[in-house]
């Protein structure tokens, strides 16, 4: 990166920030906070609205339930960044442009790709056409008016991941008149220890929620879901929730991406093509010592602030340092008064220690509830953002110090 001082151009640094997820709004706050009254960086943040997705209460919206709205230019308020609203819709790494609306181009000298994951709808037939997703409040509202609406009937959410379980256990108490089947090729909770994983799935049983493991589904029709080997699920509402993919911008932009399209990273969190450019969260390929990341508010926020302290620390003269993080729970909430939290090694896998009930409950709204006081109070303090668990051994990459 070439700095100012290098240079003795008048002209700012520009850092553009793509992305205003967890990781995303994390690097803006931190790197703003950092740089506030210099006036040598100028920090944009793009995101195509205003409100700040909280992907973690994205299921109890999706039952009707009300959450706060949070105001992302708001909370930029004072800090210096700027906010620019749109859809990023083109990339061109090597000018160093973005574009944004297919009308507006803004340039930059350093970038933050943070654009995150959404439902993968275009691996099974039908899906995009005729099944719900969770990528968005709106998503979520116009699934909460359908369900409304359904009075009787069936819902069928697709994916057994964490996010199946909790919005099969959140729709099935908020209306229990609902049939809910919860399908996937994964046991809930396969990667929790024995007892929090039976508790998980007692818990669903009592809420009615019907489980079929090991299914793979291969055709979303308007009335039904198709299995391999011929058989059809009825369904009057289609939740999916089973994947992920990434923006393509990134690959057509030219940086070097893995198979599932994401921004592959050295260890400071600079794409290996092109280190004007930082990846973070679920838009990056992180390698830890115990392999790559998968993508968490949890793991998302810490990338995202070291990216903004890499940048300062380019912008000084000095060397970014390795980022390294250790995994530490797996909080599960089963409706609104009922949880599992798996505690955890750095590499995920599971500890013996866990919780459940009403006391898991609290522990996981405590974790739902946490990003947006976290970034206030790094946009005061913005040091307070730069603990995370690094993993100890978990964690090291051999030849990286």
């Amino acid at each position: 990166m070439t700095t100012r001082r290098e240079t003795g151009m008048a002209a700012p640094h520009r850092v553009l920030i793509l992305g205003a997820g967890y990781a995303g709004m994390a690097a803006a706050i931190q790197l703003a906070a950092r740089t506030k009254g210099r006036e040598d960086v100028r920090v944009t943040l793009v995101n195509p609205q205003e409100r700040f997705t909280e992907r973690l209460r994205l299921h109890t919206v999706a039952t009707g339930q009300q959450v706060a709205e949070m105001n992302i230019p708001k909370l930029l308020e004072g800090t210096g960044a700027r906010f620019v609203r749109g859809w990023v819709t083109a990339m061109d790494a090597n000018a160093r442009i973005v574009r944004i609306d297919d009308d507006r181009v803004l340039h930059y000298d350093t970038l933050v790709y943070g654009l995150g994951g959404v439902a993968d709808t275009t691996t099974v037939r039908g899906v995009e056409e005729h099944a719900y997703t969770l990528d968005s409040a709106q998503d979520a509202e116009v699934l909460a008016e359908r369900l409304a609406r359904l009075g009787r009937g069936t819902v069928v959410v697709g994916g057994s991941g964490l996010t199946g379980v909790e919005s099969a256990a959140e729709i099935a108490e908020r209306h229990p008149g609902l049939n809910v089947v919860l399908l996937g090729r994964q046991e809930p909770g396969a990667a929790m220890g024995p007892r929090p994983k039976a508790y998980l799935r007692a818990t669903l049983t009592r809420l009615g929620v019907q489980v079929r493991s090991g299914i793979e589904v291969v055709g979303v029709r308007p009335d039904s879901i198709e299995l391999a080997g011929g058989e059809s699920v009825a369904a009057d509402v289609v939740l999916w929730t089973s994947g992920t993919r990434v923006s393509p911008l990134a690959a057509a932009a030219g940086l070097t991406v893995d198979e599932r399209g994401r921004v592959v990273t050295d260890a400071a969190l600079r794409s290996v093509s092109h280190p004007d450019v930082y990846a973070v969260g679920d838009a990056a390929a992180i390698r830890q010592g115990y392999g790559v990341m998968h993508g968490t508010c949890q793991g998302g926020m810490p990338t995202g602030v070291h990216a903004a302290v890499s940048i300062v620390r380019a912008l000084d003269g000095k060397r970014p340092k390795p980022f390294r993080f250790g995994y530490y729970h797996t909080p599960v909430s089963l409706g609104r008064h009922d949880a599992v939290v798996q505690f955890t090694h750095p590499d995920d896998s599971p500890r013996r220690v866990y919780l459940t009930g009403r006391i898991a409950a609290r522990y996981k709204e405590t974790v739902t509830a946490s990003p947006w006081p976290t970034y206030g109070r790094m946009k005061r303090l913005p040091t307070s953002g730069a603990f995370w668990p690094r993993g100890g051994r978990f964690t090291r990459v051999r030849g990286v110090r």
